[in-house]
């Protein structure tokens, strides 16, 4: 039995598609556990470069059963796009199974994610208004629907009837002149996108029930970061799921399952998309420079991420809430040519030093307390192993090890599915 999940150690976009990319090459099944199609993960391989939504990141991996569980909430029209898209592209996605208990994110969901942003005009939440937060709430309150419902035309009916009612009336109240939402619209809405989802949808906690029994090697897949977790990330600034490692074989569909392995991935720097508090972000010159050369940009989004030095005091509480066995240290080698560097180890906030990962509102009034450490020059692409790095590209990474904690095994030296040095289970 292997259950291994990788996770984000940050704040998202650390590189979690490229890993599970590289990793799927050995799983049997990849399972997307939480999230929504807000935010995305880039692969690179032999076939191209995509950026993903919904669709796990083992999808181009032939002999992997790729999984979206049912702690996922799936606009549907986005997810039939995105199949359509890697068909097109000669990508095989016959095999994709969605779980039937996943929660539908209906139109409405987006409008209202919208219309809540607006109206907090300069105090947002930095949603990216996807309908994630609505939906994640309507679950939550029991009035959502899941998948496998909208099969049948009636019962969806008799469903939504009541749901649109209750949204019409609360949406005339906090955004009054907004049109009402059509229950025959949603109806059709619902029903044609889930019968062209038909050939997908399943009951997968039977199929990863079986799986396990059988010793298959499981992938969780994660989206987002710890410390965009619903409740131990820099909340109310977080997503509306939990992206821990804790949650992944819950939100999979196999609850009762054990992790075995937990891949931590983070950057060799440290970048954020959306509102909240980011120590170490930087400006200028530097930061304009990283950004570009490094392709800071969401991938759904196309927004600039906010970059700053590498934070190890998030970073090791991040890897600690993850439960991170191992460390993948991706885009080491945007840093070539970037000069001296910095790493943050501790935090000062109102004249007192910490190395503790405080409650969101400390951390709006955090500075950072750097250590400096000489930089390289050299072009780390063709790197294949550890000990063909540059000695203070060496050094950065294993004092990055030292100071969150837990082994760095993978570091990543380009966007290509090779372009990794392997460390082996222990990191050195």
């Amino acid at each position: 039995m292997a259950l291994h999940a990788v996770v984000g150690i940050n704040w998202g976009d650390e590189g979690k598609g490229r890993m599970i990319d590289y990793l799927a090459r050995e799983a049997d099944l990849v399972v997307r556990y939480q999230g929504g199609n807000n935010a995305g993960h880039t692969v690179v391989n032999p076939l191209g470069t995509f950026k993903l939504r919904l669709v796990p990141s083992g999808i181009f991996n032939p002999g992997t059963v790729n999984v979206v569980g049912p702690g996922t909430v799936l606009d549907l029209e986005s997810l039939d796009a995105e199949l359509e898209e890697l068909r097109e592209r000669g990508v095989d996605v016959s095999g994709l199974l969605v779980s039937e208990r996943a929660t539908v994110c209906f139109p409405f969901h987006r409008d209202q994610d919208a219309w809540e942003e607006d109206r907090l005009a300069d105090q947002p939440f930095g949603s990216t208004r996807r309908g994630i937060a609505p939906v994640y709430g309507d679950r939550y309150l029991k009035k959502a629907l899941q998948l496998g419902e909208l099969l049948d035309r009636g019962h969806l009916r008799r469903r939504l009837e009541p749901v649109v009612a209750w949204k019409n009336l609360a949406n005339s109240a906090l955004y009054p002149g907004k049109p009402p939402i059509s229950l025959d619209a949603m109806v059709e809405w619902g029903h044609r996108f889930a019968l062209r989802l038909r050939p997908h949808i399943r009951d997968v906690g039977t199929t990863l029930h079986e799986a396990d029994r059988a010793g298959r090697h499981i992938i969780f897949e994660a989206q987002l970061g710890a410390l965009r977790d619903i409740l131990l990330g820099i909340y109310p600034f977080t997503s509306s799921s939990s992206s821990l490692a804790g949650y992944a074989p819950v939100g999979g569909g196999l609850p009762g399952g054990s992790l075995t392995r937990v891949t931590g991935v983070m950057k060799a720097f440290s970048t954020c998309v959306g509102e909240g508090p980011f120590v170490t972000e930087e400006f200028g010159a530097w930061a304009d420079g990283l950004r570009q050369s490094s392709g800071e940009f969401g991938v759904n989004t196309g927004r600039p991420r906010r970059i700053g030095p590498f934070d190890a005091v998030a970073s090791r509480y991040g890897a600690r809430i993850q439960g991170a066995t191992e460390i993948a240290l991706t885009k080491l080698d945007s840093l070539s040519g970037a000069g001296g560097l910095r790493i943050c180890t501790a935090y000062e906030i109102e004249g007192e030093r910490t190395a503790d990962f405080p409650l969101t509102h400390r951390l709006e009034r955090a500075r950072p307390v750097y250590e400096e450490l000489p930089g390289w020059s050299e072009d780390l692409t063709g790197v294949r192993d550890f000990a063909g790095l540059p000695r203070a590209a060496a050094d950065y990474v294993l004092r990055i090890e030292e100071l969150v904690g837990v082994p760095v095994r993978y570091v990543s030296v380009g966007p290509e599915r090779d372009q990794l040095i392997d460390r082996g289970p222990q990191g050195r």
